[in-house]
């Protein structure tokens, strides 16, 4: 009975993902069901419904509950300098080539609510490579978006970042970069001047920019392999030749199409460079 109410389940929410489809143009049909299934619960209790179906229904006839319900189709955790070894490897081992470039062009994918991309913003401005570089910071949240751009976090949240941005070898101190305001924390607008942040779906939308450095972390590990796919694919026709991708620590191209594609420059910290055409 158990099977047959988990099959139950997972068909309405292939339905719910096919009429969010055909009504809002945003595909998350062949992102991970596990992890669907968690959030379609939390939302169903957020928004008042006993079944998917209820929720489903409202989210056809009630357009404006849609923005609310991204939030759930989406993931949106972050911190500053999350993982540091990833970012000290940056340092050690990308930085280098990328000074080679007479100007760089990098894209963060799935920025989520911006702490990656003010990080490695922070990290091209200590590495004197800021002025040349253009950041592209995207997702399909568009609330997200708004967040990122304004550069502004939780006065909570800081200590765990300072934290964070010294074990990544950070080279002064994280306060140097940001004002506070009320009980949050805003970071320096010269540091934003040299982002862009642009509406982009890795599951529908296609390669915008030749780049030398892709960071989509702790992003895959919510799409099914058919999306992996696609995703990565995208950034192996985004990178230049010998440009960077990194990808999260529970992440691997492994397996992968396009594995073929790339070589391990740090795999202990998921960064791998393009090696074919």
């Amino acid at each position: 009975m158990r099977d047959q109410e988990a099959e139950l389940r997972d068909l309405e929410i292939r339905l719910l993902l096919e009429a969010v489809y055909l009504r809002y143009h945003y595909d998350f049909r062949d992102y991970a069901t596990a992890s669907l299934r968690r959030r379609m619960t939390q939302a169903m209790m957020k928004f008042g419904c006993a079944r998917i179906s209820d929720l489903q229904h409202r989210l056809l006839h009630e357009p404006a509950l849609f923005s609310q319900m991204l939030q759930y189709f989406t993931v949106q955790v972050s911190e500053m300098f999350r993982d540091p070894g990833y970012f000290l490897a940056l340092r050690q081992h990308v930085i280098p080539v990328l000074r080679t470039y007479p100007s760089i062009k990098l894209w963060v994918a799935g920025c989520s609510s911006g702490e990656e991309v003010w990080s490695l913003a922070i990290l091209l401005h200590e590495e004197g490579l800021l002025e040349r570089s253009l950041i592209y910071a995207t997702d399909i949240n568009t609330e997200a978006l708004k967040a990122a751009a304004g550069g502004r976090f939780d006065v909570a949240n800081v200590a765990g970042y300072s934290k964070n941005y010294q074990a990544s070898g950070g080279k002064a101190s994280l306060g140097d970069y940001y004002t506070s305001a009320y009980d949050g924390v805003i970071f320096d607008r010269s540091l934003k001047k040299n982002i862009v942040f642009a509406d982009h779906s890795l599951s529908t939308d296609s390669v915008f920019s030749e780049v030398q450095l892709v960071s989509c972390r702790n992003v895959l590990i919510y799409f099914n392999r058919a999306l992996q796919d696609r995703a990565v694919g995208l950034f192996r026709d985004a990178l230049v030749r010998g440009g960077f991708l990194g990808l999260g620590n529970k992440e691997s191209l492994q397996f992968g199409t396009h594995a073929d594609a790339f070589e391990p420059v740090v795999r202990e910290q998921r960064i791998y460079r393009k090696i074919a055409p």
